[in-house]
């Protein structure tokens, strides 16, 4: 990269205020997380309930969620429940887009969340749970003291896949007015069609060095926490 280029680079964080937008990338990936792991936790102890009817809310609930494009979930919690609805999170403007952003993607992976547990509750191997019934436990307190300590840690390594998809799944906030990356990047294109090329190349480079120390985390502990069977 010559002089110029480097100089036109340098430009584009002066002009733009980048580290913000991925800085606001990363807020809705921390709520958005931290509010679909409760969520899928909630699913996937309804999916192995033995109560019929929470099976079947737990698995309609995901196939629904799972099958709907995040566009769609983020444009709907904007028009659908702001809009329509007069749902209002926050009396700030765009602090309400922002909320309304984090609750469309946690309901959306929420969905993966509960299968990613799932998977994790099947490498509990079955004696588990059948020891924890001769004690006298009940379902939730053997799902809750025995199977879902388990279950987190067989589910680590597609957890961390579901955390890496909801931090790039982030960008799809933009089709909800909240200012982020993808959001900016298109305004810089806009302004700046002559660096176009140097434009793409920072908003990758941005997101492969947010998700790559994700995958490496996760999978360091995956396999330090993976239980000897």
């Amino acid at each position: 990269m010559d002089d110029g280029y480097l100089e036109q680079f340098l430009s584009l964080f002066d002009q733009f205020d980048v580290l913000g937008a991925f800085w606001v990338n990363i807020q809705l990936t921390f709520w958005a997380a931290l509010l679909s792991l409760v969520l899928g936790t909630v699913l996937a102890v309804m999916r192995i309930s033995p109560v019929p009817s929470l099976r079947w809310a737990g698995s309609t609930y995901v196939t629904l969620l799972r099958n709907t494009p995040l566009t769609i979930i983020i444009v709907f919690c904007v028009l659908g429940l702001w809009g329509q609805l007069g749902v209002q999170l926050s009396p700030d403007f765009q602090t309400n887009f922002f909320r309304l952003a984090v609750v469309g993607l946690s309901v959306y992976h929420a969905a993966f969340v509960c299968e990613a547990l799932r998977s994790g509750v099947n490498t509990v191997p079955v004696g588990q749970a059948e020891a924890a019934r001769a004690l006298g436990l009940g379902f939730w307190p053997a799902a809750r003291l025995v199977i879902l300590p388990q279950a987190f840690r067989g589910a680590i390594a597609p957890l961390g896949n579901v955390l890496i998809a909801l931090t790039k799944n982030s960008t799809v906030a933009a089709a909800g007015s909240v200012a982020e990356a993808s959001g900016l990047m298109l305004t810089m294109i806009e302004f700046r069609p002559d660096v176009i090329l140097l434009i793409f190349f920072t908003f990758a480079s941005g997101f492969v060095l947010i998700v790559v120390p994700l995958g490496l985390a996760t999978t360091a502990l995956s396999r330090r926490l993976a239980v000897a069977r």
